[in-house]
């Protein structure tokens, strides 16, 4: 899986740069001939839809950045097709919200979709709809869309090329003492504080959103390079050499359910537990009782999908609760009464069933 933002594909902005598309087309062949199957996730629609119009890039509203992101998108994939046309390497076109994502049956009608690609040797060129996307269904930028399409995929590295050779250990545009960190193995508060703004103006993303990607596709069993994207053969090199910053892989769930709730809803809610249920869900794969839970932020209805959280406000993982916020309330300030006492009914001791639990073991 590769993504490539704006400031790889464009001339500051200002409009496709085609003769370093050609070149990174050429790597995904070469890596393709090598027996790898390759998947692009590709911004760039909006600066295409500016040069095609002769426009520069302004203080555009929603209505006027999903005019240009329509316009463009056509051409952004015309010269993709174009150039692996050079080689004889059909593309084909995935547009996708958050809601194809969230929906667990339109998850999988993209993966049959993008697996039926990838077997007839195509090259997935996938993008956010931007066209019709609105704040509500937006997955937001294509960090977060490439990490949540190679859970989809099952990929084995994801690859973010930017304007950026990594991750560094100060900002390197004003601190000259700034070195790369080669490696990362465990994302905490400390990792994400390195993350500054976006390094141009041109882009959605910034550091901040590669870790954010690199923290979803690792629970994924899936590598994660964040590297600068201009350079010989950097695809290639990335891949062999280990360019940039490297986020290692966790064990990923089997469990093709789990792979989705990593993929797919965004959490409604925060869920905080005692150290007690912390352990038993990080450690014995167990499941959140109700008991084990301290408080709560944030509304939810029943079948929505929260976010889990230890004493320390370190993320535990996430699941479909069981019961809705309002309910959790009365059961939470009624402890010595049975559930059904409170609500008339009872689901069980449980908030979360550890078959729709994922934890994330950082």
């Amino acid at each position: 899986m590769i993504k490539l933002g704006t400031s790889v594909l464009t001339n500051n902005g200002q409009g496709l740069d085609r003769a370093h598309m050609v070149e990174l087309v050429r790597q995904c062949v070469q890596l393709q001939k090598a027996g790898n199957r390759i998947v692009l996730v590709s911004s760039g629609a909006v600066a295409a839809g500016r040069e095609l119009l002769g426009r520069s890039a302004g203080n555009e509203t929603l209505a006027q950045k999903q005019m240009l992101a329509a316009i463009g998108q056509s051409q952004l994939v015309h010269t993709w097709q174009t150039l692996f046309a050079l080689y004889n390497v059909p593309v084909g076109q995935l547009l996708l919200t958050r809601a194809d994502l969230d929906d667990r049956e339109r998850y999988l009608n993209a993966r049959d979709t993008l697996m039926a690609l990838l077997k007839e040797g195509a090259v997935p060129i996938i993008n956010e709809n931007d066209a019709v996307a609105t704040a509500q269904i937006k997955v937001g930028d294509n960090d977060n869309l490439s990490a949540r399409v190679a859970v989809l995929a099952d990929a084995d590295k994801l690859l973010l090329l930017t304007d950026q050779p990594g991750l560094f250990s100060a900002d390197p545009r004003t601190n000259p003492d700034a070195e790369l960190i080669p490696e990362i193995r465990h994302i905490d508060d400390s990792i994400k504080a390195l993350a500054g703004g976006s390094g141009t103006a041109v882009g959605t993303g910034g550091m901040a959103t590669k870790i954010e990607a690199a923290s979803i596709a690792r629970h994924a069993g899936v590598d994660v390079i964040i590297s600068a994207g201009h350079g010989e053969d950097v695809i290639s090199n990335c891949l062999t050499q280990q360019l940039g910053t490297r986020f290692v892989s966790l064990t990923a769930p089997k469990d093709t359910r789990k792979r989705w709730l990593l993929a797919g809803p965004i959490s409604k809610a925060a869920i905080y537990v005692d150290d007690g249920a912390a352990k038993a869900l990080r450690q014995q794969g167990a499941s959140l009782l109700i008991v084990g839970i301290a408080r709560f932020a944030g509304e939810f209805s029943r079948g929505d999908l929260v976010q889990v959280f230890d004493s320390q406000g370190c993320s535990v993982g996430k699941g479909v609760a069981r019961y809705h916020s309002e309910e959790l309330q009365q059961l939470l300030v009624n402890p010595e009464l049975s559930k059904a006492q409170v609500l008339g009914y009872d689901n069980g001791a449980m908030l979360i069933h550890r078959d729709d639990f994922v934890s994330f073991r950082d």
